[in-house]
């Protein structure tokens, strides 16, 4: 897992070639007057997710990973935390939905809270599950951006 901020002076060169292309994009764009809906980048190898969601009690959000796709999480507007945690294999997985690449976890051993704020960003390997969408203090409207990159550009 990655977490950074595009506040941050961070040389986006030290990453592999798709995942800059994603930061670069995600840099590029004024996400707060786009529609929320699907943007191709590479096609379908590098794509981006426009939402606007309600963060929400963690009793609401199940944890998931990817297998095909990594995630780069781009928090535009407002607060949101994430549990996150390494898959080290002691939590199993109670849904696949392999068609759409999620797999989820019921509950999670040894999950870790970050709160990221406009501007940061989590790259999410297949092996970081993670909880998207949790409240700060109360629920709040938010507006994100996933960016999917498959992991056979990496």
């Amino acid at each position: 897992m990655i977490y950074s901020s595009f506040r941050a002076n961070d040389d986006l060169k030290k990453y592999p070639e798709a995942v800059r292309t994603a930061l670069e994009y995600l840099k590029s764009k004024d996400f707060t007057k786009m529609e929320v809906g699907t943007y191709p980048i590479q096609g379908k190898d590098i794509y981006a997710l426009v939402q606007e969601i309600t963060t929400c009690p963690i009793g609401q959000r199940r944890a998931e990973v990817h297998k095909q796709y990594l995630d780069i999480q781009y928090l535009c507007t407002g607060e949101e935390t994430y549990g996150v945690a390494p898959d080290v294999g002691q939590d199993t997985i109670t849904e696949s939905k392999e068609q759409n690449d999620i797999y989820f976890f019921d509950s999670v051993k040894e999950e870790t809270f970050i709160t990221l704020k406009g501007g940061d960003y989590l790259v999410l390997f297949p092996e970081d599950i993670h909880r998207p969408g949790l409240m700060v203090e109360e629920p709040a409207k938010i507006k994100k951006v996933v960016v999917k990159v498959n992991m056979d550009l990496i």
